[in-house]
């Protein structure tokens, strides 16, 4: 059973949240953000009204949770008092420290994601390395794996993009997935991802070692203001659809958009390429192309900001986006993440999206560089 030790350092935590999070402040400003929602001309500006009801809804996040967790830990102090009597069990207890411990933990990390990009989903793109079939068919895994995380945390996930490998696998995949905080999440991510086992594609059962990067930028939305030069987009359509046969599209619904970007700091320029066959609607598609181009152009932006601030911050530990991140041994039965040494056993939850625990590693470690 648990120890007075950790009763107390469960309330510990719980009043360190509510001075961090200044949960009575909180309380007030929403009571004065909702009486401004009572004017009678509140939704004549729909956009400026949504971004109040969001506001509200971030507010209410915040208040509510803690709220939730107080009563938690309250509960907790009376199961511990209550043992002596032979009221409750010592599983009982156990269980609901446990329930007090996640929902710590959820806040905690919330918490820590405190930049503007933070709160938007992400655009996730996968690309297989060399290596034929064997990364192809890696980077499939790697689609599988955010498809499922995106799934139990409740995110809404749509394929942009697919380009399927030769013989088995894929090439690549563009995946947009939707839902609060999905980039501050997952942009622990970013780099690239190393697959060792017994390939199933090798005749002599050889052990293979295959790569695939996947790249995250913050997908954006209505209230990130991305300024597009439309003298600099230009567009070509083309015909999409699946591998052949009945399932190619008759008509040229897929696009691609092509962007000559110009660095505003460096004055380097390069063409961005964005193709995108996620609906048979054109129209539709030039859309979702030109969000994901807003996309990387917020990217490019955030990418400056952060050289500039490790220029301030050298002494800080520097993340080094794009460089190899993770191992996953799957003869060994592991799984590494090679920037904060955080390990599991667990492969089969692992490649079933269970990643929970080494977002929260990264977190721990890098969050509060990035602030």
């Amino acid at each position: 059973m648990i120890t007075q030790e950790q009763l107390k350092e469960a309330a510990e935590r719980q009043g360190a949240l509510k001075r961090y999070l200044d949960i009575d402040s909180k309380k007030i400003e929403v009571e004065e953000e909702e009486l401004r929602t009572h004017v009678a001309d509140f939704w004549e500006d729909r956009e400026k009204a949504e971004a109040q009801m969001r506001k509200i809804k971030e507010l209410h996040f915040w208040i509510d949770s803690y709220t939730e967790l107080e009563k938690q830990v309250e509960e907790l102090q009376l199961a511990f008092d209550f043992i002596k009597e032979e009221l409750v069990t010592e599983e009982e207890v156990d269980a609901q420290y446990e329930r007090v411990m996640d929902s710590l933990e959820k806040l905690e990390l919330r918490n820590m994601l405190r930049r503007e990009e933070d709160k938007l989903g992400v655009v996730l793109k996968i690309n297989s390395g060399a290596g034929g079939t064997e990364s192809q068919d890696w980077a499939q895994m790697l689609m599988r794996l955010y498809l499922r995380y995106a799934e139990k945390h409740g995110y809404k996930t749509s394929i942009a993009q697919l380009l399927e490998g030769d013989d088995a696998g894929i090439k690549s995949v563009t995946i947009n997935i939707e839902g609060d905080y999905a980039y501050g999440f997952l942009k622990s991510e970013n780099g690239v991802h190393r697959l060792v086992r017994v390939s199933p594609y090798n005749a002599q059962g050889k052990r293979m070692t295959s790569f695939a990067s996947v790249f995250v930028t913050p997908l954006v939305d209505d209230t990130i203001e991305i300024n597009v030069e439309t003298a600099r987009v230009s567009w070509d359509t083309f015909r999409s659809g699946g591998a052949g046969g009945q399932n190619v599209n008759k008509v040229e619904s897929g696009v691609r958009l092509r962007y000559q970007y110009k660095d505003p700091y460096t004055g380097e320029e390069e063409e961005i390429l964005i193709e995108n066959t996620e609906t048979r609607d054109q129209p539709k598609n030039k859309e979702n192309a030109m969000r994901q181009l807003k996309s990387i152009l917020y990217e490019k932006e955030l990418n400056h900001r952060m050289e500039e601030q490790a220029k301030i911050e050298a002494g800080k530990k520097k993340i080094e986006w794009g460089s190899q991140i993770r191992s996953y041994v799957f003869d060994d039965r592991r799984v590494k993440d090679h920037r904060t040494n955080y390990q599991t056993s667990d492969v089969n939850g692992v490649m079933d999206g269970d990643i929970d625990a080494f977002i929260k590693a990264y977190l721990m470690e890098f969050a509060s560089t990035e602030s």
